[in-house]
């Protein structure tokens, strides 16, 4: 059987974590920054387990990682 490949652009914004869940980077943290007060800003810096529904979908986009 051949090897499955891996989505190119889920390799960019996940990371495994040690006990096998994915981290993600938080939304809206890019631009339009003026609005936002200091404290929200300083919490989208936090990156965030990403939630139990989509963690099946990781694992098949990324069967390797």
């Amino acid at each position: 059987m051949p090897k499955q490949k891996s989505h190119s652009s889920s390799k960019k914004r996940f990371r495994k974590t040690g006990t096998g869940k994915f981290r993600r980077n938080r939304a809206f943290k890019k631009h339009i920054l003026t609005k936002k007060a200091p404290k929200r800003k300083r919490q989208l810096r936090k990156s965030v387990i990403v939630s139990d529904a989509d963690q099946k979908r990781l694992r098949k986009l990324l069967p390797y990682k």
